[in-house]
């Protein structure tokens, strides 16, 4: 049973830290490289951006996240891994937040930013930048921050284990 709790932890940890990784780049590199950036050639990179992420290495992260933090979560529920379960269940908290925030806002954003159709037949580019940039900015920033908070409950649960075993 120790074995698989922390087999279950690191992964979660690993897979948490891809999608805090992801979400940081997009905040700290991608959107702020793109701000300058035509509105036509902005909303071209952007829809290209939306389909090939959806890939399986995204998924891993992403979803992997999710599962292996519940699993964690589980292994932990029996009261010889109770000491660790606090952190584990704050981790899950804030990535399902993150999650919440990506299906209720960033999603139907990339969806409606899709929906504009061919960007050079778009008639007023600038008008679906911005019913789409700085909200989805805003929201992605509030991603980063939630993968992160996470990423220490789940660094803090290593140590916590470590404490317990060592």
């Amino acid at each position: 049973m120790e074995l698989a709790r922390v087999i279950a932890l690191v992964a979660a940890t690993i897979t948490t830290g891809l999608s805090a990784g992801l979400f940081y780049a997009y905040a700290c590199s991608v959107m702020p490289g793109l701000r300058g950036t035509e509105d036509r050639t902005f909303i071209d990179v952007m829809q290209r951006i939306n389909v090939a992420i959806l890939n399986g290495w995204f998924l891993f992260g992403f979803v992997g996240a999710l599962l292996c933090t519940g699993v964690a979560v589980a292994l932990h529920l029996p009261s010889d891994g109770q000491h660790v379960l606090p952190a584990v269940v704050a981790a899950l908290v804030c990535y399902t937040a993150a999650l919440v925030v990506t299906r209720k806002i960033n999603i139907p954003l990339n969806d409606a930013l899709a929906a504009a159709g061919e960007p050079g037949r778009i008639p007023d580019p600038a008008a679906v930048r911005g019913r789409f940039e700085a909200r989805w900015v805003r929201w992605n920033v509030a991603r980063a921050l939630l993968c992160t908070a996470a990423l220490g409950c789940l660094c803090w649960a290593l140590v916590l284990h470590g404490d317990a075993t060592g």
